[in-house]
C-alpha cells in the first residue's frame, strides 16, 4: 500500500492572523489620564477651603479630544482615589481629612528615610551635593521667611529630588500617590514661623549626612524631619485654613 502524499501547506491569509482590532479611543484615554493626573498632582488643593471641580466639557475642549476618553480617564482617576463624581455637582478633586493627611505624611517619612538610606550607598557625591542648589538663594542675607513662596517651592522640589535620587522607581511611584496631599500641607505649614525656623537647618543636616555616607544618621534625620510635619499637622491641622 503506497504512502499517501503529504498535503501541500496552504499559504496563510490575513484572516488566519490573530489581529486584535485597535480601539481608536484607547490611546486618547491613556493620554487624557496621564495629562489629567499630572495636572491634578500639580494643584494646590489645600490653599482654599473651596472644592476643586473639574468640568468634563471644558477638559474635552482643552485636551482636544472627545468626551469619551475624558470619561474613561476620570473613571481611572476615581480608582486612584484622586477624584470622585458627586451627583448633581460634577467631578471634584478629593481632599483628605486631617488624620488621613497625618497618616500619609507618616508613610512619606518612612519612604523618604529609605530613600536617604539608598542614597548613601548608591548615589554619586556630586548628585548629592547638587541638592544644596535648591537652597543656594537662602541664608543669613536672604532669610526663607522673607521669601516664603519661593522657599516653599524649593522645599517641595528638594523632597521630590530626594526620592528621585534613591533611583528606586517603586519609591517614586509610591510617593507620587501621596504627593498631591502631602505637598499641599507642606506648603500651608512652611510659612508658619515655628516650622520655617527649623526647615533650612534640617535640610542642610540631611544633605551633610548624605554626603558623609552616614547611612543611619541620614535615614534618621530624613524620617524625623518629615515626622515633625506630621506632628505639626496633627496638632494644628484645623488652624491651617483659618
Amino acid at each position: 500500500m503506497s504512502a499517501s502524499k503529504p498535503s501541500k501547506a496552504q499559504p496563510m491569509t490575513e484572516s488566519d492572523i490573530a489581529i486584535v482590532r485597535i480601539a481608536p479611543e484607547t490611546s486618547f484615554k491613556n493620554k487624557a489620564y496621564e495629562a489629567l493626573k499630572e495636572a491634578i498632582l500639580k494643584m494646590d488643593i489645600y490653599t482654599t477651603p473651596e472644592p476643586v471641580m473639574l468640568d468634563e466639557r471644558a477638559l474635552s475642549e482643552r485636551l482636544g479630544v472627545s468626551r469619551t476618553p475624558i470619561r474613561e480617564a476620570i473613571a481611572m482617576l476615581e480608582q486612584d482615589g484622586l477624584v470622585k463624581t458627586v451627583p448633581r455637582r460634577g467631578i471634584v478633586v478629593v481632599r483628605r481629612t486631617k488624620m488621613e493627611i497625618v497618616d500619609m505624611i507618616r508613610a512619606w517619612a518612612a519612604l523618604e528615610s529609605m530613600a536617604a538610606r539608598l542614597i548613601t550607598t548608591t548615589a554619586r557625591k556630586r548628585d548629592i551635593s547638587a541638592l544644596r542648589n535648591f537652597f543656594k538663594d537662602f541664608g543669613k542675607d536672604r532669610l526663607p521667611q522673607d521669601h516664603v513662596e519661593e522657599y516653599s517651592k524649593a522645599n517641595i522640589a528638594f523632597h521630590q529630588a530626594l526620592i528621585s535620587l534613591s533611583e528606586s522607581q517603586v519609591l517614586v511611584d509610591m510617593t507620587n500617590d501621596v504627593l498631591l496631599h502631602v505637598r499641599g500641607y507642606r506648603q500651608l505649614t512652611i510659612g508658619r514661623d515655628e516650622r520655617l525656623a527649623a526647615s533650612l537647618p534640617e535640610h542642610m543636616a540631611i544633605i551633610d549626612a548624605l554626603e558623609e555616607r552616614k547611612t543611619d544618621l541620614a535615614e534618621k534625620l530624613a524620617r524625623d524631619h518629615t515626622l515633625g510635619l506630621a506632628a505639626y499637622v496633627e496638632a494644628h491641622g484645623q488652624e491651617l485654613f483659618s
